[in-house]
C-alpha cells in the first residue's frame, strides 16, 4: 500500500510538471501569430524581463543585443545592435556601457537571448530585457531589419528549417543556411 502512494504521488507530480508546460502569456506579449504565440508559450519565459516588440521600439537610449551565431546577424538584424553572441558571448564588445543602460537582447525567438540576458545580469548589468517573440515578433510588428551593410533587407534569418514554420511567410524571405 505504502508503494503505491509513493508511486501515485510520483506520477501526480509527473503530471502536474507536464501539464503547465504552456504559460499564460499577456496580451501584449501576443504577437498574434498563433503557431509562432504557442511555441513562445512553451519555449520562452514570460516574466519581469520579457518586453514586446512595441515597448522595446519605444525605450529610450536602449541598445539592442543579438545573441545569436554572426552569420545570422549578417543575413539580417535589429537597426544598430550590437551583435555579442551566443556560443562564445564577448562582453568586451559592449565594454563602452554603462550598467544601468536599457539593454534589449534578442535572437530568433527569445530562447537564446533570455539565457544571455541572464549572463548579463550576472555580470552587473540592471536593466536588461528580452525581446518576447525576438526577431520574429519584431518584424511581424512591422519594425525593419537591416542587413551586414546596414541597408533594409526582407531576409529574415530563421535559425533552421523547422524554426521558420512558427513565422508566416509574409514575414518576408525566409533564410536557414
Amino acid at each position: 500500500m505504502r508503494y503505491l502512494s509513493a508511486t501515485t504521488a510520483l506520477l501526480f507530480t509527473l503530471l502536474l510538471c507536464t501539464c503547465g508546460r504552456a504559460q499564460e502569456v499577456p496580451e501584449n506579449l501576443l504577437t498574434g501569430y498563433a503557431p509562432l504565440d504557442e511555441k513562445l508559450a512553451r519555449t520562452v519565459t514570460v516574466d519581469e524581463y520579457a518586453i514586446s516588440a512595441e515597448a522595446a521600439a519605444a525605450l529610450s537610449n536602449a541598445k539592442f543585443l543579438d545573441a545569436r551565431e554572426h552569420e545570422e546577424f549578417t543575413v539580417s538584424h535589429l537597426p544598430a545592435a550590437t551583435w555579442l553572441g551566443y556560443d562564445d558571448v564577448d562582453l568586451s564588445r559592449i565594454a563602452d556601457t554603462e550598467k544601468d543602460q536599457p539593454l534589449v537582447v534578442y535572437c530568433t525567438i527569445g530562447y537564446r537571448s533570455e539565457r544571455v540576458a541572464t549572463k548579463l545580469r550576472e555580470a552587473g548589468y540592471t536593466n536588461v530585457y528580452n525581446l518576447y517573440g525576438s526577431l520574429y515578433a519584431w518584424k511581424l510588428a512591422g519594425f525593419a531589419l537591416e542587413d551586414a551593410r546596414g541597408q533594409p533587407t526582407e531576409k529574415l534569418h530563421t535559425y533552421n528549417r523547422k524554426w521558420s514554420t512558427f513565422a508566416p511567410d509574409s514575414i518576408g524571405e525566409k533564410v536557414w543556411k
